[in-house]
């Protein structure tokens, strides 16, 4: 469960414009916002692509890392938020310097930054090896923007791989996750999200609402928790 309090783009005291699944003009306004503010070129129609999250090897660092390279070879942006290993918040200064117009890497940790990136990425990536639940991924669904990530624990339950042929081809699903844990599954997983906002205009917004209508709320979640115990109990142990 989240805080749809504070994590509601339509309140956001953080966010440059207000929007919802109703009304989603906001969502480029905080793109170009954000891009302003980390200095990068404003491309409204470049996909940008964000990670917020420990610097570590459970997140999957790594996998960003080698990956970087190829990925920057498109025409997209990055944006990391996050500390940790000194090894890796070393690697986000040398690609901010090697990749001046594509890459952003904010060593640290900023509540307000960190609600913009979320409101401003159109894909939030999260390779993490294991992950038991994850808020990352709900919070970025309940803003619009994209989760692409690792296939296991809570990544996998919550988020659930686009189909655009399901219910008479208006697609559904509300982001992507790739398995096994690889650079090429992370990198195929992400040039399908690039795509699909590039080529597919009408099945991405659809997406955004689909994440952006779902009820990750603590009341929806003790419900589903207590009803664990419920069943728990119908059939008791035998002893």
């Amino acid at each position: 469960g989240i805080d749809v309090n504070e994590w509601n783009p339509s309140s956001d005291k953080h966010l440059e414009a207000h929007y919802s699944a109703d009304d989603l003009s906001g969502k480029v306004q905080n793109k170009i916002a954000l891009q302003k503010e980390l200095g990068l070129p404003v491309r409204p129609e470049c996909p940008l692509i964000g990670f917020i999250g420990r610097l570590d090897y459970q997140k999957g660092v790594d996998l960003i890392r080698w990956g970087i390279p190829e990925l920057l070879n498109d025409d997209v942006q990055f944006v990391m938020l996050g500390s940790g290993a000194k090894m890796y918040e070393d690697w986000m200064r040398e690609a901010e310097a090697a990749h001046k117009d594509k890459f952003r890497g904010w060593v640290g940790f900023n509540v307000p930054i960190s609600h913009r990136i979320t409101a401003g990425c159109d894909i939030l990536l999260m390779p993490s090896r294991f992950e038991p639940c994850g808020l990352n991924q709900l919070y970025a669904m309940r803003y619009g923007t994209i989760p692409v990530v690792h296939g296991t624990g809570g990544l996998r339950d919550t988020v659930q791989t686009f189909d655009p042929y399901a219910n008479d081809g208006q697609g559904d699903g509300t982001g992507w996750t790739f398995s096994p844990l690889a650079v090429d599954s992370m990198l195929w997983a992400l040039r399908t999200a690039i795509s699909t906002y590039r080529d597919h205009k009408e099945s991405w917004e659809g997406m955004m609402k689909r994440g952006m209508e779902k009820d990750y709320s603590w009341e929806n979640a003790a419900v589903q928790y207590e009803q664990v115990f419920e069943w728990a109990f119908i059939d008791p142990p035998y002893c």
